[in-house]
């Protein structure tokens, strides 16, 4: 399966899964029901902005979306710098260890 092609099933599941027309997703993100169809069947993709806002909305990673593959990730917003520097360390530590 083409990533165009991934990206046009994900899509379509997540908007099926909300109960949600293709209009209604739209409406959500600023494109027309059209723009919409066209990207589930596959036929066109979207752009940066609209890819982030989808993936927003569904609260799943652009990865995810396009078919890419996850990566563990931390989450570290709530970090000061010198904790985010600490991550890093330790991360880079255990990567040396193996």
């Amino acid at each position: 399966m083409q990533n165009l092609d991934i990206f046009a099933f994900r899509v379509k599941k997540l908007r099926k899964q909300r109960k949600l027309s293709q209009k209604e997703l739209g409406e959500v993100i600023g494109l027309t029901a059209k723009s919409i169809c066209t990207i589930e069947n596959g036929t066109s993709s979207t752009t940066i902005e609209k890819l982030i806002l989808l993936a927003q909305f569904f609260e799943v990673s652009t990865d995810y979306l396009l078919g890419l593959p996850d990566h563990n990730m931390i989450d570290v917003s709530s970090l000061t710098e010198k904790e985010i520097g600490l991550v890093y360390q330790l991360v880079d530590y255990f990567r040396s260890q193996k």
